[in-house]
């Protein structure tokens, strides 16, 4: 289990904090390196017998648990996750919160658990570490839970959805977009159902009605009868329960007077002599929807910072189109004052308002009631989150740059963002890791990175085939021309070479579990033998020897389904 905050760290680093999962790996290792010492100098035959037993047992259990690869995987996991080789040298506890949380999301995978429960892992994560943590769930054999807001991965690594709502706890087969469409489809059978129903019992209370006014001792059975169809379709009867309660609001902008609304030539930035970017060139015409992506650590916030004129580029320049007005929300909440309250921080922002008008629009951003005079700092990140979000709605700014603004938002209140800033007149400029509302918004992306800024016309999506048609020229033309054919046919040739090893092995694994089924079938003969029954030490030894089968047995067939599985896809290349 790994809580989304990260938790007290011993005196490691975080390279060692990851690696101490494979601690009694590490003992047999070192204890294996100290036999091979003293068998050296060992000279009593009993005792030299009992090293070498010792040291194949250890040998074994140490190649079985993966002991010539486990460094290497700590390293790559670690890397995969956006820890870089300075920052995996350095002391856990100098490491801020979301290094910290990466550290303990690899110890968590490296760990050998069968079941993962994962509470919100992608929070602290740039998209890069993200796939790869994808892509190691999708390889991953157990079993793990997930509670995540973020629904581009939820539909990459789940194949089941629990959601928790009025109380309920509610399961569907499928993904997040699955389950959307498996839940709207059966809200809307429910109201079906419901209103349908209602329907006929008012048809029934009108038959009842006009019985009773004819006043006949019939009309009155007749009556009486249709009282309990009633009451029977009552009993059946079941509200559809409402939609939680969730944000609703829109941004208004006044139009912008240019159609170039934002655009910046040559800009570079360094700091402490290292270069974030250089060369970046960039213009945003009115009604963009525009993603800025880039590893962490890119320079993605400190571009913005540029762009709203609140830093100065080493080189180059940044314009703003005339009528542009500019509004910024900061992922860290900067902007608000801790020790205020809700109604205060707004009021003091836009004091014309009467107080009519702020608690309405508070309302709206679901403070209500004694919520308005809660304290800034008491207040959830989500909270926290929708209070600047209202803040930046009332400002009347044309051009937004928005800072990974959905960090800390449940995914209502993330999809009632995204049809406020689809419905905005104005132009978006937004830095986010959120895939998913990457490709609702998306009209263009931007990828930074050291030598400057690439564009993509559409989403995520688009953006990512994009990357991937570029990489693959890229490859194809650091080959010569010439010895293109010639790899291709020495990659024909190992592959079918590769294939037929692996059958080989797959042969030969098959056999071998043939060997010790009759072997282990034999064992199992002679403890029904009552001779053999009768002697404790024989029946110990055939104990032994049969859980050694079974644990040598269990380990061909895992060694069997990875050749098959990897046999399987060699097959498809």
């Amino acid at each position: 289990y790994v809580r989304q905050h990260a938790d007290s760290f011993s005196e490691r680093t975080a390279y060692e904090e990851v690696l101490s999962v494979f601690e009694p790996l590490i003992e047999a290792e070192i204890e294996i390196k100290r036999i091979a010492v003293e068998i050296n100098g060992e000279e009593d035959e009993d005792r030299l017998d009992f090293l070498v037993k010792r040291q194949h047992a250890l040998a074994e259990f140490f190649e079985r648990g993966g002991g010539y690869t486990f460094r290497a995987r700590v390293h790559s996991a670690l890397l995969g996750l956006g820890v870089d080789e300075e920052m995996q040298s350095r002391d856990v506890r100098s490491l801020s919160g979301g290094e910290k949380a990466k550290v303990l999301l690899a110890r968590m995978l490296l760990s050998g658990a069968n079941l993962l429960l994962l509470d919100e892992p992608t929070n602290h994560l740039d998209i890069s570490a993200v796939e790869w943590l994808e892509e190691y769930l999708q390889s991953y054999r157990g079993a793990y839970i997930v509670i995540s807001h973020d629904r581009y991965f939820l539909d990459r690594v789940t194949d089941r959805t629990f959601e928790i709502e009025n109380g309920q706890l509610l399961s569907y087969t499928g993904g997040y977009s699955v389950f959307m469409q498996k839940k709207a489809h059966e809200r809307d059978l429910a109201a079906r159902h419901y209103k349908n129903t209602m329907k006929e019992i008012k048809r029934i209370e009108g038959i009842v009605t006009q019985q009773r006014q004819w006043n006949r001792e019939r009309n009155i059975k007749t009556a009486e009868s249709k009282l309990k169809e009633i009451g029977r379709l009552k009993e059946t009867l079941v509200k559809p329960e409402e939609d939680p309660e969730a944000l609703n609001f829109r941004f208004f902008a006044p139009p912008a007077v240019t159609n170039d609304v934002v655009a910046c030539d040559d800009l570079s930035k360094s700091f402490g002599g290292r270069t974030l970017f250089s060369g970046v060139e960039l213009l945003i015409k009115n009604g963009e929807r525009a993603f800025l992506l880039g590893a962490n650590g890119s320079g993605k916030t400190t571009l913005f910072k540029i762009l709203l004129g609140r830093m100065q580029p080493d080189s180059g320049r940044r314009m703003l189109g005339a009528g542009v007005k500019t509004g910024y929300y900061d992922q860290n909440m900067s902007t608000l004052s801790l020790e205020k309250n809700v109604i205060d921080e707004l009021w003091d922002a836009y004091p014309t308002m009467t107080q009519t008008a702020v608690r309405t629009a508070l309302g709206r951003f679901l403070f209500k009631g004694d919520d308005v005079f809660k304290r800034i700092g008491d207040l959830s990140g989500g909270e926290r989150a929708r209070l600047c979000l209202l803040k930046l709605m009332l400002s009347g700014a044309n051009l937004l740059l928005l800072d990974e603004p959905t960090n800390h938002l449940d995914i209502a209140s993330r999809e009632a963002l995204e049809s406020a800033l689809l419905e905005f007149d104005g132009t978006l400029f937004i830095i986010s890791h959120d895939r998913y509302f990457i490709n609702k918004l998306a009209t263009r992306v931007f990828l930074l990175n050291g030598d400057g800024l690439a564009s993509y016309d559409g989403d995520y999506d688009e953006f990512l085939k994009e990357l991937e048609k570029e990489q693959y020229l890229a490859e194809k033309e650091e080959k010569p021309a010439e010895n293109k054919a010639a790899d291709e046919y020495q990659l024909v040739k190992e592959n079918r070479a590769n294939i037929r090893r692996m059958r080989a092995r797959l042969g030969a694994l098959e056999r071998e579990n043939n060997e010790l089924g009759e072997e282990r079938n034999s064992l199992a003969e002679e403890l029904s033998d009552p001779e053999i029954a009768a002697d404790y030490i024989r029946v110990t030894e055939i104990s032994a020897r049969i859980e050694e089968i079974k644990v040598k047995t269990a380990e061909l067939e895992e060694q069997w389904l990875t050749l098959a599985e990897m046999l399987e896809e060699q097959g498809k290349v």
